[in-house]
């Protein structure tokens, strides 16, 4: 695909007519669901503001609610968000700002109609908070990379066919230099993957083990040694893709809390219910932040604001999952039989309060802990001053560690 396309006059009128098109030949009620989304992909209504062939028409993003509210309304299915979220929330937006037109031809379209799961391949053990400490190596061997190293806190690991990989290329570089970003097949020889039991008895992550892995250097996004620049994509995506999606009004976890107090009057106290209120206004509030942030990922690219939304988002469900056990007392601690599962989905508001109250305790750590976010927020946002840093022009080889 050529870098400069024509963008064709597309309206909503349009791509009503489109849609129309779509259901005449595929038939929601008499055609397989694969069929149906891969159908959907090839007319350009995955993502409308993608490339026309690469699931888009080239039309503005803020234009796919007029699509998606009209598969809605015809029983049309969907392609499951929540289980491929890592793919369609942080592989893709990726793949089209750096991926080579074959990459984006192969990856995109069994990405985004769920044939193929993705996983993100960053944190590791030895990094901490601190990414850019990564030290897992790729090794440059002919056409191939040979990667070594551990990563962990991998979600849908044990699912996934592809992963979004950085490592480190060059440790003569500084760290934030000298990374590369590759596509990782999840079934080459040398990739591993374990169970990471988590505080919910569950085992949603995972630790995957890279051991002489060959990753053809056609697989790489982005410049040998500018992993860095790429994997911000990458991340800034992935915070909006958690702390900014679409609840309704009392949506979500507070909802249920608020339900609890409305039906059972005999929990009540004055103190839980104004830490209620409270909570209840911050939510709202984040809602319609989140409502704001949609809109500016409609005219450009997600911004460091994405940060306060995931920062908000975890704080909140901390809070007001410890005041749900609270208001419920012994029935709130009540819990499962701790056996070991490997779920596909983390499902907040569909498990009891003693599960909700645990799984949270993760959201300040997955997506970026808070304290990362908080320094993007205060550098990036509020323009202070950042923190001094001593290692930041030192080799990556000559850091203690």
């Amino acid at each position: 695909m050529s870098a400069t396309r024509h963008r064709p006059a597309v309206d909503a009128d349009e791509l009503r007519r489109r849609v129309r098109d779509l259901l005449d030949a595929h038939p929601p009620a008499t055609t397989d669901r694969l069929d149906f989304l891969r159908a959907r992909f090839d007319a350009g209504l995955a993502w409308v503001h993608y490339p026309a062939g690469l699931g888009g028409l080239d039309a503005p993003r803020a234009l796919q609610a007029v699509v998606d509210a009209e598969l809605e309304a015809a029983g049309a299915p969907d392609n499951d968000p929540r289980r491929i979220g890592i793919g369609l929330g942080m592989a893709a937006p990726t793949i089209l700002g750096f991926g080579t037109d074959e990459q984006r031809q192969r990856l995109l379209r069994p990405l985004w109609t769920g044939e193929e799961v993705w996983c993100q391949l960053f944190s590791e053990p030895g990094a901490g908070s601190d990414l850019a400490a990564l030290a897992t190596r790729a090794v440059r061997d002919g056409d191939d990379w040979v990667v070594d190293g551990q990563k962990v806190w991998t979600s849908s690991a044990h699912l996934a066919r592809w992963a979004i990989l950085i490592a480190r290329t060059d440790p003569d570089q500084p760290k934030h230099r000298g990374i590369s970003y590759f596509v990782c097949d999840m079934t080459d020889p040398g990739v591993e993957v374990r169970p990471l039991r988590q505080i919910t008895g569950e085992a949603e992550f995972n630790e995957v083990f890279l051991t002489g892995v060959r990753i053809p250097d056609s697989r790489r996004l982005g410049e040998i040694g500018d992993g860095w620049r790429v994997a911000q994509t990458t991340l800034m995506n992935e915070r909006v893709a958690i702390g900014g999606g679409r609840v309704p009004r009392e949506g979500g976890m507070i909802g249920l809390v608020a339900d609890t107090w409305r039906e059972r009057p005999e929990l009540r106290t004055h103190d839980l219910h104004q830490r209620l209120l409270r909570l209840w206004v911050e939510s709202e509030a984040a809602r319609l932040a989140g409502e704001r942030l949609r809109q500016q990922l409609a005219v450009g690219q997600p911004g460091p604001e994405g940060s306060a939304m995931k920062l908000a988002f975890a704080r909140l469900n901390q809070q007001i999952s410890a005041l749900e056990v609270e208001l419920l007392g012994e029935e709130g601690l009540r819990y499962d039989d701790w056996t070991l599962r490997r779920p596909e989905l983390v499902d907040f508001t569909g498990r009891e309060a003693g599960y909700r109250y645990l799984r949270a305790k993760g959201n300040s750590i997955e997506g970026g802990t808070s304290e990362v976010l908080l320094n993007i927020i205060a550098e990036r946002v509020l323009g202070l001053p950042p923190e001094p840093r001593t290692d930041k022009d030192l080799p990556w080889k000559d850091l203690p560690r």
